[in-house]
Formats: C-alpha cells, sequence, structure tokens
C-alpha cells in the first residue's frame, strides 16, 4: 500500500496548531499532512480563549465524526496520529474502519481502562466539580498546565508553549471520558481493543504495540521529530505488511501506543 497521507489529531486543550513541529517534519519528507483542529476549534488561539462558545458544547462522538468525514474525502486510508484525547479518537477512528495505521500517542483512557493518572484526574475533577455545567468549558491555569502537560521544562519554558497553544476544553468530553465505565455504550468505547490501554488489545485481532519514551512529558513529546519518526516508521511498517516486533520499555516517561 502506497502510503501518502497522514492524518494529526490534537487533544483536549490544543488545537491543530500544537502538532506544528510534526507536519513540517512530515511535509519535508513528501507526506501531505492534514492537521485540523477539532470542530468549532478553527480560529486563533487568543479568539478561541475570549469566546468558547462554538465548540462549548462539542462531545467525543461529535469530534470523531468530524475526523471520520475528513477521512472519507481523502483517496487513500492515512495513517491517523493523535495526541491525548486525540488518541482515543484515533482509536475509536480504527474501530470503525478507518485508517491504513493508526498511532495514539500518551492516549486518554478507553471505556474499560481504570487506572487514571494522579494529573488526570486532578483535571478531570476540575470539571466534574459542577456536573451540572455539562455544555461550559473549563481552562487549565499555567500551574496546571506545567504539572499536566511540561513538567520537564522549565517554568519560563511552560509558560511559553501555555500561551502560544492552551485553549478551553468542553466539559461534556471530560465528563464522558470519566464516567466511561459506568455508561452503558459510552461514547469512549472501542470495541477491538500508555500500558492498561494496551493489555486491553492482547485479545484483540489488532496488531498493537506499545512504546515509552523515557524523559518526556505530555506536551514534549510534541516536540519531538526523533518520535515523529519513530511513529511513521512503525505505522509505514504495519501497513506495508511487514513485521516490526513489539517493544516495551517499563522507564519512566510517557508512552505511544501503536495500532494496524
Amino acid at each position: 500500500m502506497n502510503i501518502t497521507t497522514i492524518v494529526l489529531v490534537p487533544s483536549l486543550w490544543m488545537t491543530a496548531l500544537c502538532w506544528e513541529h510534526w507536519v513540517k517534519h512530515y511535509s519535508d519528507k513528501g507526506y501531505c499532512v492534514v492537521a485540523r483542529s477539532w470542530p468549532g476549534m478553527e480560529g486563533g488561539i487568543e479568539q478561541l480563549r475570549r469566546d468558547p462558545s462554538s465548540f462549548a458544547s462539542l462531545g467525543l462522538t461529535e469530534v470523531v465524526d468530524h475526523y471520520e468525514q475528513i477521512i472519507r474525502e481523502l483517496e487513500t486510508p492515512p495513517i491517523i496520529i493523535g495526541h491525548g484525547f486525540g488518541g482515543l479518537v484515533t482509536q475509536i477512528l480504527l474501530d470503525r474502519g478507518w485508517g491504513a495505521a493508526g498511532v495514539a500517542v500518551a492516549p486518554a483512557p478507553v471505556k474499560g481502562v481504570r487506572r487514571l493518572p494522579l494529573a488526570n484526574l486532578k483535571i478531570a475533577f476540575s470539571a466534574l466539580g459542577n456536573p451540572f455545567n455539562s455544555h461550559g468549558t473549563t481552562s487549565l491555569t499555567p500551574k496546571q498546565f506545567r504539572y499536566a502537560f511540561a513538567n520537564t521544562l522549565t517554568e519560563t519554558q511552560s509558560l511559553a508553549a501555555f500561551e502560544r497553544y492552551m485553549v478551553p476544553a468542553p466539559n461534556r468530553i471530560l465528563l464522558q471520558a470519566a464516567l466511561a465505565n459506568f455508561t452503558p455504550h459510552a461514547a469512549a468505547s472501542v470495541n477491538s481493543l500508555v500500558k492498561a490501554n494496551f493489555d486491553l488489545y492482547q485479545e484483540s485481532k489488532a496488531e498493537t504495540d506499545y512504546k515509552e519514551f523515557p524523559s518526556e512529558a505530555h506536551f514534549t513529546l510534541l516536540r519531538e521529530t526523533k518520535i515523529a519518526d519513530y511513529v511513521l516508521g512503525w505505522a509505514l511498517y504495519r501497513s506495508n505488511g511487514s513485521k516490526l516486533p513489539a517493544v516495551s520499555n517499563h522507564t519512566d516517561g510517557w508512552s505511544v501506543q501503536l495500532s494496524a
């Protein structure tokens, strides 16, 4: 299969701008790169901060449908790469049959994963603190961003990243993910099922590998082109029918889950 297109899916609290380093890196290699924000989040960072009403009511299904429609319009199946909640979107898209291969970079948990990191819980509960505000948004403070996304950066570097990339996130999606294990037919369900997420796939027919990158934080993964190269190399091996051995390095750092 001759793969020429890569679709990049951003996470909560970010727009497609977060992929700027990977977009340039892949484009320089000759790939067509599609990096689109979630529906209603096409404006500039400052504009979205001032007025998040265009995406405040977004749910996970609407986000997945948005990227499915983008992929439907492509001539050939792409490699899909998602970060954080974009990794969850990627897994659902693969479950729907879209994409030649998919990579979930530090993905949000699918239904069935009950071991949520403390950082995720602390942020999620900032939205869950008002369960009736499911159609509002939650913003991070610079301190929360550094704690959850950029703890390997200096305070100055983290603040610069916060100012460049951070936007409010829809509470509805936070609620859907947090309550997925208690909701029948939850939007975060994946039928063909980092580490607990990866473990769910062991009974699946999907060819799935797992890789950890030590010394990286949730956000800094998006700055490293060496990780972009690993991700692309794995996806090309899998989609071309070659065999690449599963990798599982148990070290401190963030994980990349890969499925084909």
